[in-house]
């Protein structure tokens, strides 16, 4: 006979059915924008690395968000270090743009003492729409970049591990009073084929002679113009003051 299952048995069981899985660890990143590895906020972030190595993420940002990072680099043993290493940590958005850090230590220096070195960024509030000569963020796709700028070259190819953690609060939702129709650069997929929509023949075709071809006149035409015929009655003028006249028998 089965025996009945109290409240407390019962919430015991579906506990973990009823719980959130956390996101599952990455332990691998990009050498390059294209490779850049997609994380998400608060996924847990630890990969071996070796000094030299540029490493690559990538993660999608909305509008109002705060995105924040925070890395820290275990770095090898001092006895096999030979001076002090330069790191950097940078985020650029999906056109390439570097992004500016309004918190964090961006740039830290680790002297031959130090077994870890600790990295930091903030990025300005994503914003929901701007000009289109402004560098302000906007919502789509970023990536970080972490690496070393200066070391000895002795130093190369020591092994390291990183950790990241990504963060993306909830800023001021009434700073901006605009949309973007869409992302600025679609969440990034390597490997995966983009479709493009397919395009409908005109149903009418273009005549075979059009006014297509004819420049659009304007005021930049007429100066021009107005200055080629300057410039001819000016070298008829000139010639006619130089060449040499018949002298009289």
């Amino acid at each position: 006979m089965p025996i009945p299952l109290t409240a407390t048995a019962l919430t015991t069981a579906l506990l973990p059915l009823l719980t959130p899985l956390a996101p599952a660890e990455i332990s691998t990143a990009g050498t390059s924008f294209l490779t850049a590895v997609t994380i998400s906020p608060d996924q847990p972030v630890q990969v071996s690395a070796v000094t030299g190595d540029h490493l690559y993420w990538s993660f999608p940002a909305g509008a109002a968000q705060r995105p924040e990072l925070a890395l820290t680099v275990d770095l090898p043993p001092s006895a096999d270090r030979t001076g002090d290493q330069s790191w950097t940590v940078e985020v650029f958005d999906g056109l390439r743009r570097r992004q500016a850090c309004v918190a964090g230590a961006q740039s830290p220096v680790a002297t031959t003492t130090d077994t870890r070195v600790t990295l930091g960024c903030r990025l300005r509030q994503i914003r929901s729409w701007a000009e289109p000569w402004d560098g302000d963020p906007l919502p789509g796709t970023y990536y970080i970049r972490l690496s070393t700028t200066e070391l000895p070259e002795k130093d190369l190819g020591l092994p390291v591990e990183v950790a990241l953690t990504l963060t993306t609060p909830t800023g001021d939702t009434n700073a901006d009073q605009g949309v973007l129709a869409a992302p600025l650069v679609p969440e990034n997929h390597p490997g995966k084929i983009l479709t493009s929509p397919a395009v409908t023949p005109s149903a009418e075709p273009e005549p075979a002679l059009s006014a297509d071809w004819l420049p659009d006149f304007s005021a930049r035409w007429i100066w021009t113009a107005a200055g080629g015929v300057l410039a001819a009655l000016t070298g008829l003028l000139g010639f006619s003051w130089t060449r040499r006249r018949p002298q009289s028998p």
